[in-house]
């Protein structure tokens, strides 16, 4: 309930609030098309598209880090931890450069290559030796492999101003350029990531108990991390062309989720989802008002609010094991 109270309280807030307040009379007419007026088009050309980007990013990003930690059976993994993020930044990078795509739709398919592609490299080399691909090795693939992308990804951008330009605006996160057509476009690839994620949930339990216990279990840990993978991909890729690889969020939803409500993922992966969406709108809007009539970054302002409360609940958890 709570997860959800605050993604309510962000949705309104997204809504109403920004570098020009409306009134609940204006938002209400802004809603319903009845007003005819400025507010009109600030309701429903500016901020609800902004809106639903914000809450299909979020929900995503929500989802993609709770799998990426059973995954990895890891409470601070997170789509970055498996090279998604740098995958989908990377070929959106080279999307821009290459080819000129120029909108967020274009960025969508790439940012979805882009991560499939990362996704299987650190699959690749975390799966190399007699071990197979435990969670360990992902993960340290993962950083590996990222690592490996985002230097790419920079020496290019670094060598053309232009490109460094829109990198730079476009690398921190941002809601500002959503429109509906993009989240109309991106819609099917979350829903597949959604599907996926219904069918890992008693898979990933399973495998939270090990990998002897998950096998004992009929949970086949590694059809669960190719599974998980794609998912992953699909999440990540998604939040990414849409807004942008915005950071923090999908590490901190699933944690905070784990910490003070539930662990069993029937329940992580839905609450997870809403807090994540809650907390992406709720940077969003506290980036339009700290120095209105400018913004700051989604990006910037989700490591701003999240960062305190993920070492708060570090620093629960560490007090509860003692």
């Amino acid at each position: 309930m709570a997860s959800l109270a605050v993604l309510t309280g962000a949705a309104v807030l997204s809504l109403k609030v920004g570098g020009r307040p409306l009134s609940w009379a204006q938002l209400h007419d802004g809603l319903l098309g009845l007003s005819g007026t400025s507010s009109d088009i600030v309701v429903r050309h500016v901020r609800l598209p902004r809106t639903l980007a914000g809450l299909l990013a979020g929900c995503c990003l929500g989802l993609a880090g709770a799998i990426a930690q059973g995954l990895t059976r890891n409470p601070l993994a997170g789509p970055g931890t498996l090279g998604v993020n740098a995958g989908a930044a990377g070929a959106i990078i080279a999307g821009i450069s290459l080819f000129g795509v120029g909108s967020l739709s274009g960025y969508v398919w790439f940012g979805l290559v882009g991560g499939a592609l990362a996704a299987v490299a650190v699959y690749a080399v975390g799966g190399a030796g007699r071990d197979g691909a435990t969670p360990v090795k992902l993960a340290m693939a993962g950083a590996a492999v990222s690592a490996l992308i985002l230097s790419a990804t920079s020496a290019v951008v670094l060598l053309d101003r232009e490109l460094f330009v829109r990198y730079r605006f476009w690398v921190i996160g941002s809601l500002a350029r959503a429109d509906l057509a993009t989240v109309a476009q991106a819609v099917p690839f979350a829903v597949a990531g959604v599907v996926l994620a219904v069918v890992l949930v008693r898979r990933l339990d399973a495998v939270a108990l090990g990998e002897d216990t998950g096998r004992s279990l009929g949970a086949r840990p590694g059809a669960t991390r190719v599974t998980g993978l794609v998912a992953v991909v699909a999440l990540a890729g998604t939040a990414t062309a849409v807004a942008g690889p915005v950071a923090f969020v999908g590490l901190v939803a699933p944690h905070a989720v784990r910490a003070l409500a539930a662990t069993a993922h029937r329940w992580v992966l839905p609450l997870s989802a809403l807090l994540a969406a809650g907390l992406v709108l709720l940077a969003d809007v506290a980036g339009r008002v700290v120095i209105a009539p400018e913004e700051v970054q989604i990006g910037v302002m989700a490591a701003i609010v999240g960062g305190p409360v993920f070492l708060h609940l570090v620093r629960v958890r560490r007090v509860a094991a003692l």
